[in-house]
Order: structure tokens, then C-alpha cells, then sequence
């Protein structure tokens, strides 16, 4: 491998961002486009070519900030380090960032996704007691191989295929997820503005509804390897059933604490963020859960997945019975009073029936989402490896 060995800091030139003072009118809102991690965050693609927020020349002028070249590769060095981008415009970017302007031996595509790819590596390098920071200094001195510049070039075509690959399939994720929601608003409406198509009843018509609570940790003969403690975190997942807890309960443990069965539907009920209220997943095996956490058990005359599918489109709706305005909170007796739809039970199978067949599509789908990710990981670490 004919791969010269070299640093970043000899291959490119290293910029550090600033800030303009952001109580001088004068400074802002100008012609020069200013970058700050959270615009990387937001990105679908490699290049960036505008900002949330620009400068004047006055506000470049007053602080140690530098307009960089387009094709130049910025670099987010804290909160959070290894957010990545090549500009297409020229711009300037806040203290947040190391960025760097390639020299003609280098391919600002091939260094955008070698950062990419030693971005937890890098992160590492960091220090700071309030949050980690990778300095100018630090950033200079991490080895680089460097291959031919035509290497570089094929390199990056590589990577940039299986990169769209995976976006497309991540395209077609969001519209699996979408196309659930959407069969529910075509045959019933909308629960959150409902327009009198079908009856409502109150949540604990539908089902039985559970508050789950936490066994005594004081006692560790509760917690074991039966069964698994469902936790909110367990209900945030984008494949619709909870996922696997880390945490189980013990025999007498799984006696204390509050279970359920396969095909309720868990709601996070207590959180610490207004957004996070409301999030549900479908249960596929019996489990115990934690007091954050209402379950809806449903009652035989309610289908299980029209009921999951209804929860998650009015989402909206049971946000709003929360009490807690700066967190997030919905006791059980608030939750067990929220109306939902409740139409015929014969519509209701009908429906969850297509429900399934759709869910099971949407899992083939995250399928090949999951492996493109995996053939993309696998390819950036032999394509640093001079193995591609």
C-alpha cells in the first residue's frame, strides 16, 4: 500500500470558528454565512451551502473568525465533536469547530469521510470539565495515511454510492412509518380532531390500563433474570415493539412489580422532556415495566394493533392531558379518561389484519436499512485500510 504517513495538520490547514459579540446589532445578520453545529445536525447530505444565522463584515472583523474557501471540510470539535460537512459557499463557523482547508494532496471528499468514519476516535481525544473539546493543537498532530490523489477520488466514489444507498433506504423507511399512520386516517379519521364518523370512548373502555411500578431495590432478591423490567427507553424504537431491556426482575421480584402480556401497548406517561409523553410500543412477550409507564391491555372486543395504531396517531391528543408543563406527566386516571375512537370491532380486525401485513413490511424494510448501515461501517474501515 503506497499510502504516505503523514498528520492532519501537514495536509491541510487547521481553522478554529468564533463568535461575534451577540449584544452589537452591527455584527449580525449580514452577507456571510455562519455555521454552528447545530446547522450539521440538521443536514441530509455531505455539502452545506447556507446557515441558520449570518454575520457582517463588521462581526468577521470584531472576533478571531475566518471565511473559508468552498470545498473546505468543517469539522464540529465539541458539543457535540464530529459533526461533519464540506461547505459549497464560502463561510465563516462559531468556536465550535476545527475546520480544515485541504492542500492540493488532498481530497476533501476522502478527508469528509475519513472523519466520518474515526469520528468515536477522535471524540476520544477530547478534554474539558464541562464538555470535551479537541484542540488545534491535538487535531494537527493525528497520524493520517495519505494515498494518491486519484486513490482518494475512487475511494470517496465508493463510499459515496453506498452513502445513497443507505439514504434511500432510509427514504423509504419514513415512508413505510408514515404509510401506518396514514391507514389509520384513511378508514377512521383523525382521533386528535375527531369529525363524528365513528363513537368514542373513554382509554379504559378499550382496554385495561396498568401503571407499572419499581420492586424494592433495597431488596436485591428482586432483581434477577426472569423477566425483562421495560424502562422508556425500551419504548422509543423505531421498529413499533419494545426492544430488549438490559434490567430483568427475579421470580419474587416479577410478584412485586406489574406485568403484562403480549400485544398491549405501552405508553411513557412520565418524562423529562413534553416531547417524550406519549411515546408507545406494542408488547410481543409478557414483561414488567417501571411507574413511568402506563400499559393498555386490550379488551377482546378491541384489536390490539388498531388500538397501538390509534395511540400513536393521537399522540397529540394524550400530550395534552399531561399536567406538567416544563416536564411531562399523566397520572392513570387521566390517561384512563382520554377519548379514543372506538368503532366496530369487526372494522377493528379488519383492520388490524392489514395492520400486520404492513408492520411486517416495515420490518424488512428497517432490515435492509440496518444492513446498508452495517455495509457502509464495514466499507469505510477497509477503505482506511487500503483494502478496497
Amino acid at each position: 500500500m503506497n499510502w504516505k504517513q503523514t498528520t492532519l495538520g501537514e495536509i491541510a490547514e487547521i481553522v478554529s470558528g468564533a463568535t461575534p459579540k451577540s449584544d452589537v446589532p452591527v455584527y449580525w445578520d449580514g452577507a456571510i454565512s455562519w455555521a454552528t453545529p447545530t446547522d450539521l445536525s440538521g443536514l441530509s447530505c455531505k455539502h452545506i451551502n447556507k446557515t441558520g444565522r449570518t454575520i457582517s463584515d463588521a462581526g468577521l472583523n470584531a472576533c478571531s473568525a475566518r471565511i473559508l474557501p468552498p470545498q473546505s471540510v468543517l469539522f464540529s470539535s465539541r458539543a457535540p465533536i464530529g459533526l461533519v460537512a464540506i461547505n459549497t459557499t464560502p463561510m465563516a463557523t462559531n468556536q465550535g469547530f476545527k475546520s480544515f482547508v485541504p492542500k492540493p494532496e488532498l481530497n476533501a471528499d476522502f478527508l469528509f469521510w475519513w472523519l466520518k468514519s474515526n469520528r468515536k476516535q477522535l471524540a476520544d481525544l477530547g478534554n474539558g470539565a464541562t464538555f470535551k473539546e479537541v484542540s488545534k493543537a491535538v487535531v494537527s498532530r493525528v497520524p493520517f495515511a495519505l494515498p494518491p490523489v486519484d486513490e482518494q477520488r475512487r475511494i470517496s466514489a465508493i463510499l459515496d454510492k453506498a452513502d445513497d444507498i443507505r439514504r434511500k433506504r432510509e427514504g423509504t423507511l419514513r415512508l413505510a412509518d408514515d404509510l401506518l399512520k396514514s391507514m389509520f386516517l384513511d378508514v377512521f379519521g383523525d382521533p386528535n380532531t375527531n369529525n363524528g364518523r365513528y363513537p368514542t370512548a373513554p382509554m379504559k373502555l378499550l382496554g385495561r390500563v396498568v401503571t407499572g411500578n419499581t420492586p424494592p431495590r433495597e431488596d436485591t432478591r428482586n432483581y434477577g433474570d426472569f423477566i425483562e423490567w421495560i424502562k422508556s427507553d425500551n419504548i422509543n424504537t423505531p421498529d413499533h415493539y419494545i426492544t430488549e431491556a438490559v434490567e430483568r426482575l427475579s421470580e419474587m421480584g416479577a410478584r412485586r412489580a406489574r406485568t403484562v402480556p403480549a400485544g398491549a401497548t405501552l405508553v411513557t406517561c412520565i418524562a423529562g422532556s413534553p416531547d417524550c409523553i406519549g411515546n408507545a410500543a406494542l408488547t410481543d412477550r409478557e414483561v414488567a415495566f417501571n411507574q413511568q409507564i402506563n400499559a393498555v391491555v386490550p379488551f377482546e372486543h378491541t384489536d390490539p394493533h388498531f388500538l397501538y395504531a390509534q395511540i400513536i396517531v393521537a399522540k397529540p391528543l394524550i400530550q395534552r392531558a399531561s399536567t406538567n408543563s416544563m416536564k411531562g406527566m399523566i397520572s392513570k386516571g387521566r390517561f384512563e379518561e382520554i377519548e379514543l375512537l372506538n368503532p366496530p370491532s369487526d372494522l377493528q380486525r379488519s383492520f388490524g389484519k392489514s395492520f400486520r401485513k404492513v408492520l411486517g413490511l416495515v420490518a424488512r424494510v428497517k432490515q435492509a436499512y440496518r444492513e446498508s448501515e452495517t455495509q457502509m461501517a464495514s466499507l469505510s474501515q477497509r477503505a482506511f485500510r487500503g483494502e478496497l
